[in-house]
């Protein structure tokens, strides 16, 4: 790489959301690897990286957020194990919309890692 090249860094979320904030109270910008929208509302996507500070250590995971214009709510938490199970969040468990969301979620995941 040449001397005066930057690397590629992590996605930076849209302008209106580089202030706000993510259903678990963080920064919006923390951890963000993308958004899409399907119908009116908006999905973001964040990994969420291990926490050492607890014991045992809790794995770090993928959060998806939701916003339909009342503010970031959770929708899924899921990891990269292949035998993990999706934890959909209140009313989303069961939605069809359920397998679309996590696979555009994989899609940006898939795109962020190959940055």
């Amino acid at each position: 790489m040449a001397k005066t090249a930057t690397p590629a860094g992590p996605a930076e979320p849209p302008a209106d959301r580089r202030h706000g904030l993510r259903s678990d109270g963080s920064s919006s910008t923390h951890g963000y690897l993308g958004d899409f929208a399907r119908g009116p509302a908006l999905f973001a996507v964040y990994k969420i990286p291990p926490d050492q500070g607890c014991y045992p250590n809790v794995p770090g995971f993928y959060l998806i957020d939701v916003d339909d214009g009342v503010g970031a709510r959770e929708c899924c938490r899921f990891t990269d194990e292949p035998d993990d199970v999706p934890e959909w969040n209140g009313s989303w468990r069961g939605d069809p919309w359920c397998p679309a969301i996590l696979k555009q979620a994989k899609a940006l995941i898939a795109k962020a890692a190959s940055r």
